[in-house]
């Protein structure tokens, strides 16, 4: 008897989908509940379970564009999974043993790269398309530090040591399918004649779902909405007096760290009460005030930025804050988020500072009207009581529609979040 296996339930907003990765390969037996496909939309994975013992025979390849219903494979309840490869050959007495590379975390020339052929048995464990790419580029497991449940590799972890290693560079234009020969390039000279250029080998890499949706709606936003970023700067001390002074009490009491986001989330909570356009929405001629406060967090995951929302942050303590974003973020890290973890948000904070931005302009996420964005803390000379002292400084900005939102109303808002943080006491006691 043949199980037919589909896409899985899409969220009703999401057409459309990605076959990411396959775990299980073709005609290998595979048991009720195992995983055996991973499947993205523009927002999150859906994982793809076995609903009984069988042999699996799949349908699509990896990277192949799903709509609903599509099938994606189909389980063989009665059939005889397929014999595995042969494991490479030990070498003989008489043959002389490959050499042994060591590990090359940080390697910083070609030329101290040593290509090592990767046996099916070293990639034993791991997902096929992974196993797939590195063989095809001769990495090592021990080369890699997996990002995946568990420290497992992932293709993502992977494609990021291509992109950032030197094992990339020398590989490129190795016969990869991956990787095409640019014969295409030829530039006009001074004089008009054109000049050859010498063929470059580059390598083509399919934008993943999640990448595809945030290219587009981010463009969406600077195509409709009219963007304007206003800046401030906040004396970070008396946050950051207040954290060494009560972090070791905090954890002990909450049992998670006091960290900078709480305090920028309750601040964001407190400026959006006395400016309720900034929290505001544009429906086509209408306003939608929106009388809850749903924040989004940026947070990074395998598969790039993600913006997961704190429900009711209004009704929510530090400790609260804190410990739903350690969730999250975990959740995201694992590639665990719901859909309904990614939907709703209100306004939206991101922190460029964990990654040493000074001063940026974030884009809106829409519908939402206004951005916060963090940067990183800088001491930097700063005068109070007419005096010249050294300060811990952040650089503050905040891009909103100014469709919707005037600069006054945007300043203004700033100016609280600034107040807010420089005096905490006011901001616990929300006057």
């Amino acid at each position: 008897m043949s199980i037919s296996i589909k896409t899985p339930e899409l969220p009703e907003s999401v057409d459309e989908a990605t076959l990411l990765t396959w775990h299980a390969d073709p005609g290998s037996a595979v048991k009720r509940d195992d995983k055996i496909a991973d499947v993205e939309t523009d927002k999150i994975v859906l994982e793809v379970f076995a609903p009984a013992n069988g042999v699996l025979n799949t349908k699509v390849a990896e990277g192949d564009i799903l709509k609903r219903g599509d099938l994606i494979a189909e389980l063989d309840e009665s059939g005889t999974a397929s014999a595995p490869a042969p494991a490479a050959t030990p070498a003989s007495d008489d043959t002389p043993a490959p050499a042994e590379k060591s590990p090359a975390k940080a390697v910083e020339r070609v030329e101290d790269v040593e290509e090592v052929a990767v046996s099916g048995e070293e990639l034993k464990g791991l997902s096929p398309s992974v196993r797939k790419l590195m063989q095809e580029n001769n990495i090592h497991p021990r080369n890699l530090e997996g990002s995946g449940k568990g420290g497992r590799v992932t293709r993502q972890d992977v494609q990021r040591y291509l992109d950032v290693t030197p094992v990339a560079k020398k590989n490129l234009g190795l016969g990869s399918p991956e990787r095409v020969l640019d014969m295409s390039v030829a530039k006009q000279s001074a004089g008009g004649q054109s000049k050859k250029e010498d063929p470059s080998y580059v390598r083509r890499v399919q934008m993943t779902q999640l990448r595809s949706r945030v290219a587009t709606r981010l463009k969406e936003v600077q195509n409709t909405a009219a963007l304007l970023t206003t800046f401030n700067e906040v004396n970070m001390k008396p946050v950051m007096d207040i954290r060494a002074k009560y972090k070791d009490r905090f954890l002990a009491d909450y049992g998670v760290k006091l960290g900078f986001m709480s305090f920028f989330v309750k601040a964001s909570v407190e400026a959006l009460k006395k400016f309720p356009i900034v929290n505001a929405q544009l429906d086509g001629r209408d306003i939608l005030y929106q009388e809850e406060y749903h924040i989004g967090v940026a947070v990074d995951s395998p598969r790039g930025l993600v913006v997961p929302v704190l429900r009711n942050a209004e009704d929510m303590s530090f400790a609260d804050v804190e410990s739903e974003i350690r969730v999250l973020a975990g959740k995201a890290k694992d590639a665990k988020l719901a859909y309904e973890d990614l939907i709703g948000g209100t306004f939206t904070i991101t922190n460029g500072g964990v990654f040493g931005s000074m001063l940026s302009t974030p884009i809106l996420n829409a519908p939402q009207s206004a951005i916060l964005g963090m940067h990183t803390i800088q001491e930097r000379a700063w005068v109070e009581n007419g005096e010249l002292v050294v300060r811990p400084v952040m650089y503050l900005a905040l891009t909103y529609d100014h469709r919707l939102i005037d600069g006054r109303d945007a300043v203004q808002f700033l100016v609280s979040i600034k107040e807010s943080l420089e005096d905490p006491a006011q901001l616990m006691l929300q006057l």
